[in-house]
This record gives structure tokens, sequence and C-alpha cells, in this order.
């Protein structure tokens, strides 16, 4: 018998230690390859990244987290060094993938081509929504738009199919719901070139909408830059029933944070009442949540969820997420910013607007506020659908309610349409038969497109001027937003109330209370709207309308023709000549409300995205003139005459005189159309100087080299008047944190010294130097 001397066996210790701990140390997440989608089979979740970049962080921050924080944190760039205070850090980030509309994607993609890549570094997709016009119907509709945008699809075709993205055509849908249902996953950070990206946070996703020089950036290996959200903690106790649904939530919301509430923020929601919303409910918060400002709205990873990835085939994730589930959820005891509570047993549903999303008015208030406001009580059009509502949940609640009403024989009173919001969905609810429940009440079923939402609506029925109603189930409802009309009273609700309103043709109809009129002439009530949260058949996919990137892409040729009004390939802008300016004329003092859409119009002006010198030709159109009070009529002030504000702008231009903006309270509002950006800066504008900016247009704005400042003192505003002739001083020491100087120059003689505030950080100076973002790529790629 061989016995070991004690020399002997302490020497084998250690390879009796690494033998146990080979033997029973856990398995990393990273070990397992899931792949992001179906169509994406070599691109693969990296929830390592998060385990790892986390296990640093509690070290550095030794604190509980908020689940907003692990994602975020979770994709640092540099976890060890990054600065880290909510609203004052910029952190640069690794987004998991980036999605185009294809309004948007237009610009970024010819941004992209100038920037010199060959390939996009994560994966991306553009999608084919923004450029249907809603006129007579679907599938006419369709074919209109693809006869009608032939060389912008081509060109888009083409583009990703050079570059390696996936491509969706015309009719697949609406982008977000295509992301829902095929890309979102639990823990990702996605960039979106459209302001309501954050649908994503649905299925547990930070995305982001962002302009398109943002996702140059990421798609060519960049990081992403984004100022370190504060966070928002949104508490639900509480059941939802009956009328109430998850639209109603994030109304609420929106009627106690405003239009600017939400700005440098994530909102999180939590708490025991999240159980009792569906997936694409959850969806449908997110995604109105870019009407508070907010950088990105988030539900924590649930039971819904796993349903929602199951039924759209994509188990794997959802296993996966499972075991990752400690890092889908908030720590206990982590803190938030701001704290709102929301009991969902005692919510009832609400109706937003008119002219602006955030003007909440409970159900029960809304007839007597449509009376005492003086607002038109006929309803005109209803309309349900958009990016926002139009989930099969949805769509079978609405068609409960539609085949209610024609059980008692009628009919819709206003116009009704109903716009899918994906080939799915549209295939599913065909087969199911709520489409035929919709027409056969008079509904008129529209392209799977955007449409309508934003602007993209031949409306016939009224006049423009003539003050009218029409309620939707929407995410946005600016004035002139929907049909250029800036008479139209638009407001927002659920698609069950949009759907129920609909039959009575009144703005003050309850349908919790009030009765309608049958066929037999008796009165009865709707009952409460009833659906299934997910098709008990399954998803029925419709027709393939995804084209994936060639395996051979160097032979795919990107043409873009220099006589094209539609397409038009960029130049780099000059940069800054390293002079003070002075005697800088104000292009246009706004007064009030100024969104991107005041700024750049959508509707008809969306063929021209791809064209900047043509799109131009809107600049700030939509914008009230402090002096006059009225839109797009502005004095030249070297002629002393008055004319447009673009034809002003381009003859500041046409004489080597840059210009400046003054404007109020959240300037930049709504989308995320860097259109809005490009447009004064290809037009000669040096600044933009406000009472304060929304996060994403400010961002724009200095990604295309133009000075986005605020006054110190909100109240400075009013010292400017429309006829001054401005300074700028200390350019020649642009700094991080200190501040810059107006000098307002009054035609009697006067002047105001006023302090601008900036939030530019270095990095941001540099692109301001350098004439832009892009420009500073191409030096860098260069060298």
């Amino acid at each position: 018998m061989l016995t070991l001397t004690r020399t002997a066996r302490d020497a084998t210790r250690p390879l009796q230690r690494l033998a146990a701990g080979l033997a029973t140390a856990a398995p990393r997440i990273g070990d397992t390859k899931v792949p992001m989608s179906l169509f994406e089979k070599d691109a693969y979740i990296n929830y390592q990244r998060i385990e790892d970049n986390l296990a640093v962080i509690r070290e550095r921050l030794r604190r509980p987290l908020t689940l907003s924080e692990k994602i975020v944190y979770g994709h640092l760039d540099d976890p060890h060094s990054q600065d880290i205070e909510r609203g004052v850090s910029y952190l640069k980030l690794r987004p998991d993938r980036v999605a185009c509309q294809d309004a948007t994607a237009q610009m970024a993609l010819l941004q992209f081509m100038s920037a010199g890549m060959d390939t996009a570094a994560v994966p991306t997709t553009v999608h084919c929504d923004h450029l249907i016009e809603a006129q007579v119907g679907g599938v006419k509709d369709l074919q209109r738009a693809i006869d009608i945008n032939k060389e912008v699809y081509d060109f888009l075709a083409t583009a990703t199919a050079k570059y390696g993205l996936g491509f969706w055509k015309p009719g697949s849908g609406i982008i977000h719901q295509i992301i829902l249902e095929n890309y979102a996953f639990p823990g990702g950070l996605m960039i979106g070139t459209d302001s309501h990206t954050p649908n994503a946070g649905g299925l547990g996703m930070v995305a982001c909408g962002v302009g398109g020089a943002d996702a140059v950036d990421v798609m060519a290996g960049i990081p992403w830059e984004l100022k370190c959200p504060k966070v928002i903690g949104v508490n639900l106790t509480g059941k939802i029933s009956g009328w109430t649904t998850p639209k109603d939530v994030i109304l609420k919301v929106a009627g106690i944070l405003t239009v600017k509430g939400g700005t440098g923020a994530i909102v999180e929601y939590r708490g025991p009442g999240v159980e009792s919303l569906s997936c694409t409910g959850m969806a449908t918060i997110c995604n109105m949540g870019a009407e508070i400002g907010a950088t990105t709205s988030l539900f924590p990873f649930n039971r819904r969820m796993v349903d929602y990835l199951n039924a759209t085939k994509r188990h794997e994730i959802a296993q996966y997420a499972q075991r990752f589930a400690h890092n889908l959820t908030g720590d206990e005891g982590a803190e938030y910013d701001q704290n709102i509570e929301i009991n969902l047993s005692e919510l009832e549903p609400h109706i937003n607007g008119p002219f602006t999303p955030d003007l909440a008015t409970p159900l029960s208030k809304f007839a007597t506020e449509v009376k005492k406001s003086k607002w038109p009580e006929e309803l005109k059009v209803a309309l349900i659908g958009s990016c926002t509502n139009s989930s099969y949940e949805d769509m079978s609640r609405s068609a409960s309610i539609a085949q209610e009403a024609a059980d008692h024989g009628l009919q819709v009173k206003s116009k009704f349409t109903i716009t899918p919001g994906s080939e799915q969905v549209r295939s599913t609810i065909e087969r199911d038969g709520q489409i035929g429940v919709f027409e056969n009440v008079g509904g008129l079923v529209l392209a799977n497109a955007c449409g309508p939402c934003i602007g993209q609506w031949d409306r016939r029925d009224v006049k423009k001027g003539e003050p009218n109603s029409i309620i939707t189930s929407y995410n946005r409802n600016f004035t002139g937003r929907n049909d250029a009309n800036p008479a139209t009273h638009a407001f927002v609700a659920s698609p069950d109330i949009v759907t129920a309103m609909a039959f009575a043709g009144d703005l003050t109809f309850n349908p919790m209370k009030d009765t309608l009129i049958g066929a037999d002439g008796k009165p009865f009530k709707f009952s409460d709207p009833s659906g299934f949260e997910l098709p008990p058949r399954g998803y029925d996919p419709g027709q393939d309308t995804f084209q994936p990137p060639p395996a051979d892409r160097a032979s795919v040729n990107v043409a873009v023709d220099p006589k094209s009004d539609r397409l038009q390939l960029l130049q780099p802008f000059e940069p800054w000549d390293g002079k003070t300016p002075t005697d800088l004329p104000i292009l246009i003092k706004v007064k009030g409300k100024c969104t991107t859409d005041h700024i750049s119009a959508g509707g008809p002006w969306l063929k021209y995205r791809g064209h900047l010198q043509n799109i131009s030709q809107n600049l700030l159109i939509g914008a009230i003139n402090s002096e006059n009070g009225e839109p797009n009529k502005v004095k030249n002030q070297f002629t002393g005459e008055y004319d447009s504000v673009p034809q002003t702008a381009a003859y500041y231009k046409s004489k080597g005189v840059k210009w400046v903006v003054i404007g109020d309270h959240n300037y930049g509002e709504g989308s995320s159309r860097e259109h809005a950006a490009l447009e004064p800066r290809y037009l000669g504008g040096l600044a933009i100087i406000v009472r304060s900016f929304a996060r994403i247009h400010e961002t724009n704005l200095k990604k295309q080299g133009m000075l986005a400042l605020t006054f110190t003192n909100p109240e400075d505003y009013d010292k400017i008047r429309p006829d001054d002739k401005v300074d700028i001083l200390g350019l020649e020491s642009f700094a991080p944190g200190k501040n810059l100087t107006l000098v307002a120059k009054h035609v009697d003689g006067t002047k105001d010294e006023i302090s601008l505030s900036h939030s530019f950080n270095e990095g941001q100076i540099e692109w301001f130097k350098a004439g832009s973002a892009l420009n500073l790529m191409a030096t860098k790629a260069k060298q």
C-alpha cells in the first residue's frame, strides 16, 4: 500500500483545489450564445458585458442601482474611469443596435456614406413607414407611395445592401412595432432615429430617440454620448380593468410631468401594478413617454414579456433573459430623483389635448371641459392605430366595441380609420375577423404605416382653417400635426375611447355612463371592452417584407442622381473661423411653443428629407414671430422688408452674414428629426439661444456645429428685441462650464449684456470648432 509523505500530500493540494474549483465553478452568462434576433444569427446578446461592467460599477458606487442604471451603466465603454453623476456627467456608451425610419434614414445614410465606412459596426435596420400618405385605403395608398417614392426606396434598398443593414420594405409596418416584434430584448441598449424609439421599453430595453448624426457615430463604431440620466420612478399599485387601459397611465403621467418634466431623465415603472399590464401595453406607455421629454421609459422584466417573446418565436431570448433576471429589475432600496404613485384600480380613462399632449382631463370631467372651453363638440374623425396603439390587444378590444355597436344595428357617425402597426398584426386581425368587424361598421383600414399620426393624411372633409375636432389613439397632437390644419382640435385617448366615440360622433359622449340608441329605437350602454392580449391561434406573419444584406455587397452600387429633387449628397459645413461673432442679426425671436414640427414641418415636406437644400425651405415656417404674432413673416434687417423665414435666412447667407434665433422654453420638443438642426446650419445660422431646450434637439444642434445656448436667467429672453444686432463673447476661451456673454445692441443705441449658459463638454466643443461632429470624424479617419 502506497503512503504519501507529508510533503507529497502538501504538493498535491493546490491541484486538488484547482480540480474542485473547475468542477464547481458556475458557468458565465456569456458562455451561452443567443442571437439578438431571428434575422441576425451572428450577432449575439451581450449579457456578459453588463455583468462585468456592473461588477465594476457596484464596487465604485457602493449603492443599490435602479433598473435603468443597470442597463445604461452595463453598456459603458469604460466602466473603470467613466465619471458617473446623474444629470451632470456625459456617459460614453456602446449600444447594441441602431434603428432608422425611412424619413430620417436618408440623411443618416448620406452622412454615413460621407464618413468613408464600408459596413455598420453594430446591427442596424431601416424601416419604410413615414412616406406613405393616407388617402383612400391601405392597398391603393401603399402602391401610390411605392410609385411616388421609388427613387428614395431604391436608394434606401441599395444603401442598406451596400453597408450591411437590414431593410424593411414599404408595407412592412411602423418601425417601433417591427422592433418590438423582432429586435427588442430585455436589458438591451438601442438608439433609433425617431423620438418614439422608447416603445421598446415595453420589452425591458433602454431605447432612445436620437438624431441621425448620433446613429452615424454608433454605426461607425464610435461610442454614443449621453448625459447621465436622472431617474423618475413611477410606482404602480392596484390592477387595471374595465375601460382603463395602459394608455391612460401615460396620459395621466403626461398631465403630472408636462411636456418638459421628463427632460434629462429615464422614467422607470415598477411596483405590483406592473403585473396587470400586457407587454404591448407597457410598450404603449414607453412610446408616449417621448411626449414628456424623457430620455426613455422602461419596465422591469416580467412574465408578460416572456409571453410576448414566446409568441413572437423568440423562445431562446425569453429563456436567456430569465437566467439574467437579477440584472433586469431594480435593486431594493434604489433611489430615484422623483417619485410618482399611481393606483391603477382608481385610475380612470383620460383624454389629453387639444394642441398639446400634456393637457390631461379625466373622462368623467371631459364633457364639462369641452363645453367650458368651447371646443367643437362634433367629432369629425376618430383614428385608431399608430405606433402607440396598434397591437393585437388594442385591435381586438376596439373590435369588441365595434361588434357590440353592430349588434345594435349601428354604423359609425364619425369617419373612422384603423392603422395596423405591422404586416403581422394586419394579417392576424384579418384572419381573426377584426378587420371585417371594423369595415362592417364603416371603418377604413389604412396602410401599415405612420399615416395621419405624422401628418401623412390627405384630409378632404374640412377646409384648412375650419375649426373641428378629431380624436386619436396616437401620441402627439401639436397644432396642425395630423392634417396641417391649425384649427383642428386633436385629442389623444385610448383606442377603446376613440372607437366608442366614433359611434356617438360627439366629444361629450362618455361610454362608461352614456347610452346610444340602437336600430330598434332602444337605448343601450357599451359593455366593458374585452380582447386578447395575444392571438390565441398565434401570429400570422403575412407577406415577407424583409430584405437581408446580400452575401456580395461589393457589387452593389448606390446611385444618387445629381439632378434629383429628393436626394442630395452632403457637403461638409465650414469650420469655425476662430473669430468673435459680432453684429449678428436675429432671424426670428420665437414666441411660445416651438416644436421640431414648427422648425421643420412634416407632411408634404417629408419627401425632401434626403435633400437638404430643398427641405431647408421649410425652416421655422411654423414658428410664431414675437414681433408681429404671425408665423413665417420676419423682417429682413438689411432691406427692412418682410419675407418668409427661409428666404430671409437665405438672403443673409448670400451676403455671408451669420445669424441667430431666439427661442422660448423647451425649444425643439417633439420628434427627433435632425433636419431641425441641419436646416439652420445649412442656411448660415450660428447660434440658437433659448430659455431651455428639449434634449434631442439640443444634441442635434451641437452635432451639426451650431451653438446651442441658454439664457442663464430665463427672464433675459424679454430683454432681446427682434431688431437687435448681437455679439457673442467668450468663444476664444470656450470651455465646459464657462458661460458666454451675449451683447444685445438695440436700435436706440442702448445695449444689454446677458449671460449665456451651455452644456457643451470638451468633445462637443471640438465639434463646433471642426464645423460638425461628422467633420471631426472624417478628419480623424484620415489621420
